[in-house]
C-alpha cells in the first residue's frame, strides 16, 4: 500500500499542490474582505478607512503576483536550489570587473528575495574583479527564477582601467543549474574522474594558503571541470565540487533530451557581441535592456543593485504564454 511505503517525491508534490490551494483560497479571502471594507468606506465616506484599503490593495497586488508566477513554476527542478555560475568573456580586465558587479548584483538580489548563498569556488582576476565565480542559491523557487538569467550579459561603459577614457565594450556569461534532489541519483564512476588537489589562491587566510585544501574534479568523458577553494577542509570542498559535478552532469542530460525533442540549440554560445540576453549601458546614456522581452529600464544603478524582477518576472510571463 501507498500509505506503507510513501513516496517522497510524490508527499513532497502533494505538499506543494495543497500549499498553492490554501494561498489561493487565502488570496480569495482577502479580495471578498476588502471588497467588503471598500463598500463600508463608500457609505461612511471614511477618509482613513480608503488610505489603509490603498496599503492593503497594493500589498494583495504584490501576493498575488507573486502567486502568479508561483503557479508558473511547474518545471521538474523549478522548486529547487539554484547553482550558478558567471564567468568573464570578451573585454579583458573589464570583462573581469564586470563578472564582479554581476555577482555583486545577484547577491543583492538573494538578499532582498529572502534567499541565501554560499560561494562555492571564486577565481579573482589577474588585476581586478574575478575571472569566475560559482555559487550557490538556496531558497524556494530559487532555481525556477534565475534560470531565465542564463545567457550572455553584456556592459558599456567608461573604461576605469583604459587611462585614455575610452568606451569600452565587456561580457560575461551566467549559466545556473538546478541542485538536485538527494532522490535524484547521478552515477559518476571513480575512473571516470580526476581529482587534483592544491594550494588556493586568494584571499582566504594563512590556513588556505599553506595547505593544499583546494579541490579541481574533471569528469573525463564529458570534460566538465569543477573546483572549490572556498573552505578549509579537502573534504568539505570535495563533497561541494561533487555537488557541482552531479547538478552540471543532469543539466547536461536535460539538454540532451531537449536537443532530441526540440532540436533547440546549446545555451552555451560565445561569449561576445551578438549573443547577449541583456545590455547594461552606461555610457553614453543609462539603460539596461532585455534584448529577448524588449525591456529597457533607465535606472540603472537599481539593477545592478539586484533590482532584477521586473526582467526574471517579465521573461517568465513571456516563455509560458
Amino acid at each position: 500500500m501507498f500509505w506503507n511505503n510513501p513516496d517522497k517525491t510524490i508527499l513532497k508534490e502533494r505538499t506543494n499542490i495543497a500549499n498553492k490551494i490554501e494561498q489561493f483560497e487565502n488570496l480569495n479571502n482577502n479580495i471578498d474582505d476588502n471588497m467588503l471594507l471598500l463598500e463600508m468606506a463608500k457609505e461612511e465616506d471614511d477618509i482613513d478607512t480608503f488610505e489603509d484599503l490603498s496599503n492593503e490593495l497594493n500589498d494583495l497586488n504584490n501576493s498575488i503576483k507573486k502567486y502568479t508566477l508561483s503557479i508558473m513554476l511547474e518545471g521538474k527542478n523549478d522548486i529547487n536550489n539554484a547553482i550558478v555560475s558567471i564567468n568573464a568573456g570578451a573585454g579583458g580586465t573589464d570583462a573581469q570587473d564586470w563578472v564582479e558587479m554581476l555577482f555583486r548584483m545577484y547577491l543583492r538580489w538573494v538578499e532582498r528575495n529572502g534567499y541565501k548563498s554560499q560561494i562555492i569556488d571564486l577565481q579573482p582576476g589577474d588585476e581586478a574583479g574575478i575571472k569566475s565565480v560559482t555559487f550557490e542559491v538556496t531558497g524556494e523557487y530559487a532555481f525556477g527564477y534565475l534560470k531565465v538569467e542564463t545567457g550572455v550579459h553584456r556592459l558599456v561603459r567608461i573604461s576605469p582601467f583604459n587611462a585614455n577614457g575610452k568606451r569600452h565594450t565587456s561580457f560575461a556569461s551566467v549559466f545556473v543549474y538546478p541542485e538536485l534532489d538527494n532522490k535524484i541519483i547521478i552515477d559518476i564512476d571513480e575512473k571516470d574522474i580526476r581529482i587534483d588537489v592544491f594550494r588556493a589562491s586568494g584571499a582566504g587566510g594563512q590556513h588556505v594558503n599553506k595547505t593544499s585544501s583546494a579541490v579541481r574534479i574533471t569528469h573525463i568523458p564529458t570534460n566538465i571541470v569543477v573546483q572549490c577553494q572556498q573552505e578549509k577542509s579537502q573534504h568539505r570542498n570535495k563533497d561541494l565540487a561533487l555537488k557541482v559535478l552531479k547538478s552540471r552532469l543532469y543539466q547536461l542530460e536535460e539538454q540532451k533530451k531537449s536537443d532530441e525533442l526540440q532540436k533547440i540549440h546549446d545555451s552555451k554560445t560565445d561569449i561576445a557581441w551578438g549573443n547577449q540576453i541583456r545590455s547594461y549601458v552606461l555610457h553614453p546614456y543609462q539603460m539596461v535592456k532585455d534584448h529577448r522581452i524588449n525591456l529597457d529600464v533607465g535606472n540603472v544603478n537599481s539593477v545592478l543593485d539586484g533590482e532584477i524582477n521586473q526582467f526574471i518576472e517579465g521573461c517568465l510571463l513571456h516563455y509560458t504564454q
